[in-house]
């Protein structure tokens, strides 16, 4: 492996979005000023073919007339050379007028090193000093900058005409401005190329690109490219991409053809109407809402059942209504007290949810939210009850009337009326003041930050927050459910033994918990996995493949949960199997983000480089299930993974190369096979900033692709965000490179995979437009696993296309 090389630079988003208008070169510039030098006004000579026109068929069949020039730019070939930036020209002005100086000059100007900043591109500042260099033609380019010599460099790069663009470019590529690109100024430009899209490549890799550039074109072995055959090079390079959205023009006879046939599928069936937004968000919520409507309800109902109660008690002369209030709080606590531990008896949710019938009614998806909304339930109840009797039960006791006090609930206390701190000494107030705080420590450190070490908190407080932190402040709960029970058996103004009833809510709760956790720990007992193989991938990424136990059965989408004796015998943390059902082992891939995987990782990384030393020991404890479970209800699959969120759907995808494989073995049609089998078609969306991190599943995404390639029922589709966006003129060799090598060898140069890459973001919207033209009628799945900012987005958009479309988009998102 050769030398790496890798660029420095940031990359600033701001630049991304591309110009909507753009004024021609011609008109700006004639408002040049009659002072500036003579030669950056020279006229360019624009050395092309005459554009030709030709016709292009829609998708439903019509032609459209398409001139070559707009067929280009719809490919996305250098739309842009200005970075996509959102400056107009008195931006550009006033960033020039913050920075110029005069001195001994007639006229203010800037430094030649400022330039990048003037024009929005200050994070790929070796990109912009060279399109200076262009733009000056290489005459001591590096001379400072006046104000009408930088309008027209802007103007200049706002053109959006084809030929102009073509020529900038081509002489990015010339560096001595001869009109001829050598190899030389070829290895140049892919290096610069690649360091400002922070892609990494040997001097091999750019060896070859070079000489599949020079082939390509260079048929005379004259050792140079011209402006005219550069020109052949992009149109026929990037004529082969496949854009994910339709060219304008395309668009345009869509919506002509949308009466007759607005969504076309391979196989016609009845008439759906779009569904109603009411109707989209009763299909979505109903499941939830009910559970919350009974939860509610519940809530709701004890605590008036209990206020009215007590409002009709002798304790209501003293404490009014701070009694009642106090006590339904507490009938709610009871209640919550028990339900939290529902949603985390994952042994019982994951066969609950394999019953299909079940899982229909309960949103077993949303048990951790569930768990949360509890946990809320719980601090208001905590609010309700302690804050009642600490600021208005226990003073109005202890100041009361003696004569009221005598006649009402003095035999509650001995017949003596005690002070407010002889109440907070007694047993029930005491266990009830350090249960508040053992729930406090443990809620403080499940909240977001905390959990996750945010870099918002201070650094003193990082070092005692994290994963680890979480998991055993949590288990503080057994001390609290220990003090439950001691405090209900010391109740005030309570002697009934069948009103002490904390027992009985959470008695069923806790004996199911324990019950469970003791069948994890005798069942991963069993499960000592032996590592088969283990593999580091670059950003800190660990691939284990195990052994699979024997009678170990789990369905695509499930997740298990690790432990390693040698950093803790009681930690537990989940991972998504990236094994299919049908493979003979099983794999995980594990990212270091937390002190657990840290451990782990480093643990693995000494045992694989020193290749003498054994792996550490695993126990598996699972398999459990997840929201990509359900996949098996769709027709159509949209699988969406943001970095390491890609995990949970590897399986997924190759359970459905193989059940297609396995329907048309015997012969079994598509529309069968999901019907029968699950999902006829899936699509994976993996977004990821980070070029390495297209090793953390190359063999896998070799595997199903080889496997579905003839069946095409799995359409993987890669995104690097660290690169700018096709039609930016820093990526556009990396799009003619990318083709031509794609087109000779079937491998991407960027994933080096046989999937082809995209750059920067993906435009969602594109996207589901065209999913919901190909896919009329079809139920899609949408799964996704990232942060939570880009699911509302994908939520609202198959909320959209649901009530716009015939297709019907459902939402899951990954919860752990």
């Amino acid at each position: 492996m050769g030398r790496h090389l890798k660029s420095q630079k940031a990359h600033d988003h701001s630049l991304i979005a591309l110009f909507n208008s753009t004024p021609s070169s011609s008109s700006s510039s004639s408002s040049l000023s009659s002072s500036s030098s003579s030669w950056y006004v020279e006229s360019i000579h624009l050395s092309s073919n005459p554009v030709q026109t030709g016709s292009k068929v829609s998708d439903e069949g019509d032609q459209v007339e398409v001139t070559e020039n707009e067929s280009i730019q719809g490919m996305g070939i250098m739309n842009d050379i200005g970075g996509g930036s959102i400056l107009e020209w008195k931006d550009v002005e006033n960033r020039f007028d913050q920075l110029a100086w005069t001195g001994n000059r007639p006229e203010p100007v800037i430094k030649w090193s400022e330039f990048d900043f003037c024009i929005g591109m200050q994070s790929s500042q070796d990109f912009a000093n060279e399109l200076l260099r262009t733009l000056r033609r290489g005459r001591n380019w590096k001379l400072d900058i006046t104000k009408p010599e930088l309008q027209y460099f802007w103007f200049r790069i706002k053109d959006d005409s084809f030929n102009s663009r073509m020529r900038i470019f081509f002489d990015m590529c010339n560096r001595n401005m001869d009109g001829r690109i050598t190899e030389t100024d070829i290895k140049q430009t892919i290096l610069l190329t690649a360091s400002t899209n922070k892609l990494s490549l040997t001097y091999e890799e750019v060896e070859d690109y070079t000489a599949l550039i020079m082939k390509s074109v260079d048929i005379k072995n004259k050792g140079y490219i011209e402006i005219s055959q550069m020109e052949s090079l992009m149109k026929a390079a990037l004529s082969s991409k496949t854009p994910l959205s339709p060219t304008k023009q395309v668009k345009e006879a869509l919506g002509k053809n949308k009466k007759k046939n607005e969504y076309c599928e391979e196989e016609e069936e009845e008439e759906e109407e779009p569904m109603s937004k009411a109707e989209v968000m009763f299909r979505n919520y109903w499941r939830r809402c009910w559970v919350m409507l009974i939860w509610v309800v519940a809530c709701i109902g004890l605590f008036t059942w209990k206020f009215v109660q007590y409002k009709n008690r002798s304790g209501f002369e003293v404490m009014g209504y701070c009694l009642p209030t106090a006590k339904g709080a507490a009938e709610t606590l009871k209640l919550n007290m028990a339900l939290i531990l529902l949603p985390v008896c994952r042994n019982t949710i994951t066969w609950l949810h394999n019953h299909r019938s079940i899982s229909y009614l309960i949103p077993f998806n949303d048990c951790i939210n569930f768990h949360k909304v509890i946990a809320g339930g719980i601090v208001v109840g905590v609010i309700l009850h302690g804050g009642t009797h600490l600021a208005c039960d226990f003073p109005r006791i202890s100041e009361s009337d003696r004569s009221i006090f005598r006649q009402t609930i003095a035999a509650d206390f001995g017949y003596r009326q005690p002070t407010y701190v002889e109440i907070l000494m007694t047993p029930e107030v005491g266990s009830g003041i350090v249960m508040v705080v053992l729930m406090g420590i443990s809620f403080s450190l499940a909240s977001k930050w905390p959990r996750r070490g945010s870099p918002v908190l201070p650094v003193s407080l990082r070092r005692v927050t994290g994963y680890d932190t979480f998991w055993y402040s949590h288990h503080l709960f057994v001390l609290v459910y220990a003090l439950l029970i001691f405090h209900s058996v010391f109740l005030f103004l309570t002697k009934n033994w069948l009103e002490k009833s904390t027992w009985m809510y959470i008695v069923f709760p806790v004996l199911l918990y324990t019950g469970e956790r003791i069948f994890r720990v005798v069942r991963s007992g069993s499960y000592e996995v032996d590592i088969l193989k283990a593999s580091l991938y670059p950003g800190k990424v660990l691939h284990l493949k195990m052994q699979k136990p024997e009678g170990f059965n789990y369905r695509s989408g499930m997740y298990i949960f690790l432990q390693c004796p040698q950093i803790s015998p009681f930690q537990w943390h989940p991972f998504s199997l990236t094994s299919g059902p049908q493979d003979d082992y099983l794999s995980v891939h594990i990212r270091t983000l937390g002190d657990w995987s840290y451990h782990i990782y480093s643990l693995f990384q000494e045992a694989v480089l020193s290749e003498l030393q054994e792996c550490p020991k695993l126990y598996i404890d699972g398999p459990y299930g997840s929201a990509a479970q359900d996949h098996v209800k769709y027709d159509i699959l949209v699988l969406i993974g943001l970095g390491i969120g890609a995990t949970p759907f590897i399986s997924i995808l190759k359970e459905v190369a193989k059940g297609v494989q396995i329907a048309q073995r015997d012969n079994i049609g598509p529309r069968e096979c999901s019907l029968t089998k699950g999902p006829s078609k899936a699509y994976l969306y993996w977004i990821t900033r980070d070029q390495n991190s297209f090793d953390w599943f190359r063999d896998v995404m070799k595997e199903i692709s080889n496997s579905a390639k003839k069946q095409s029922v799995v359409e993987m589709h890669n995104f690097l965000t660290s690169v700018y966006p096709e039609g930016d003129v820093r990526s556009a060799l990396l799009s003619v490179i990318q083709s031509l090598h794609h087109a000779k060898n079937g491998i991407d140069i960027v994933s080096r995979t046989p999937i082809r890459t995209h750059f920067a973001r993906p435009n969602w919207f594109n996207i589901f437009s065209r999913l919901a033209r190909k896919h009329g009628g079809a139920k899609i799945g949408v799964f996704y696993c990232g942060p939570s900012n880009l699911a509302r987005e994908l939520m609202k958009l198959c909320t959209k296309f649901s009530t716009t479309t015939t297709t019907r988009f459902a939402f899951h998102k990954e919860n752990y």
